[in-house]
């Protein structure tokens, strides 16, 4: 007998109402005293960043246990406070940190154990852990009645920037379940129930694209670039800001190991690789370029391969879920089956859910342009506060490439807070999607 939907949302912890966001919403501090240095510190972030105070504030916290959290909103909540400092911390001068202090070190380690995720910023620290809601009972699919509960620089920009994402997986919490219940009707052949999901899916998709396109009404460009986008940078891939090694991840009494992470990323996101399972999207094409370990020069990897790593930056419930999901989706099969039978319709609903996909893609290519590339090609804006030493927006480095002549030149490539070649892997990943559709003259 079939698993109930709802009991394998619960299992996985996801919510039938938010999705992969938690379903009460986050907690908004550590209540227990002892852990009250943690919080006081957070709290006051920018403005310990701005006067470039915050690593010695950090260095001098005491080193504390994270064996009284209690439960997990606790160990939640500990994770993103964490995760917050050491970003602090290793971004927050006017050079990389390459060691992290065992004030940190230790507790992050411990936590992000139990979790199941690593001891770095992720989507989850950013935008799955990282809201609450204006007042109760407020939607959380709009971004206007979210507030992030932490933050580098105390700008809206900065909060726009993680709520719109957070919004989005609001948004798109009912697509879990109609993707769930069509794997149950592909089982069962029922033609009338995958047709309505993948219609259903199509539009959801569409407006979580709208979404997006919000982006601009209040997260300027500049102001992300310059001042946000620094603080969200891995330590992986880093070697043109000053990282080769990543960061040494001090335990104390002689005891630690270099360690490099990518930065929180969309493709850290369940929601979205969770289109790609369902609607059976193939990544499995080189092309990637991706910093060597050496550091000598990019090396190609699959998108897929980066994708599957991405999942270790999930929360477990969530990637143990999408790989569930991996091994029972059969929808695109079911459709090809269908068309090779002349079913016009469910060839038409499953192409149309994938040119949602692609073009969501696409949308976001559109904000990594905006927001990335045009303000890497420029000098920051007359009201943009600069940093001394050196400029750790860029997370770029100049390295040789051949032209399409075969010709050796200078290229600027952009790498994005995971560490890849930001543009290359968003425009071949779109597109990877929109090759997808199965022709209309399909036949078996």
């Amino acid at each position: 007998m079939r698993e109930r939907l709802e009991d394998v949302l619960q299992r996985h912890g996801i919510s039938p109402r938010k999705g992969f966001l938690p379903d009460d919403d986050p907690l908004q501090r550590l209540w227990d005293s002892y852990y009250s240095p943690w919080e006081d510190l957070v709290a006051d972030l920018p403005r310990l960043l701005s006067g470039e105070r915050a690593r010695s504030e950090i260095d001098g916290l005491p080193i504390l246990d994270p064996d009284r959290l209690n439960s997990q909103a606790e160990w939640r909540r500990a994770y993103v406070v964490l995760g917050f400092l050491t970003h602090a911390y290793i971004w927050g001068g006017e050079e990389p940190s390459e060691r992290l202090p065992p004030q940190l070190t230790r507790p992050f380690l411990a936590v992000s154990k139990l979790l199941g995720l690593p001891p770095t910023a992720t989507f989850s620290t950013l935008s799955l852990w990282n809201f609450r809601l204006e007042s109760p009972g407020k939607d959380p699919a709009n971004p206007e009645n979210l507030k992030s509960l932490l933050s580098f620089t105390d700008t809206r920009d900065e909060e726009w920037f993680y709520m719109i994402s957070t919004a989005i997986e609001a948004k798109g919490a009912p697509l879990i379940s109609t993707m769930l219940r069509c794997v149950e009707a592909v089982d069962a052949n029922k033609d009338c129930i995958v047709l309505s999901s993948l219609q259903s899916l199509t539009s959801g998709i569409q407006d979580l694209g709208k979404l997006l396109q919000r982006m601009h009404e209040r997260c300027d460009p500049q102001v992300f670039y310059h001042n946000v986008r620094p603080f969200c940078a891995g330590t992986k891939g880093m070697t043109a800001a000053g990282l080769p090694q990543g960061v040494f991840y001090d335990e104390g009494n002689g005891q630690g190991e270099w360690r490099q992470y990518s930065g929180g990323s969309n493709a850290q996101s369940s929601l979205i690789q969770l289109f790609d399972i369902f609607l059976s999207i193939d990544h499995n094409f080189p092309g990637l370029q991706q910093p060597s370990k050496a550091a000598s020069g990019p090396v190609q990897v699959r998108a897929k391969e980066y994708l599957q790593k991405m999942r270790d930056y999930m929360p477990r419930p969530h990637r143990e879920f999408l790989s569930a999901v991996e091994q029972s989706s059969n929808t695109r099969d079911y459709v090809l089956t269908s068309a090779a039978g002349s079913s016009v319709e469910l060839v038409a609903a499953y192409n149309d859910a994938v040119a949602a996909l692609a073009n969501l893609r696409n949308l976001h290519i559109q904000i990594v342009a905006r927001y990335i590339v045009m303000p890497s090609r420029s000098p920051p804006a007359p009201y943009i506060v600069t940093r001394k030493g050196k400029n750790l927006a860029t997370a770029c480095s100049e390295k040789p490439a051949k032209d399409t002549n075969g010709k050796v030149s200078r290229t600027r490539q952009l790498h994005g807070t995971g560490g890849t070649s930001v543009m290359p892997f968003l425009k071949r990943t779109r597109d990877q999607t929109a090759r997808t559709t199965i022709p209309t003259d399909y036949r078996s």
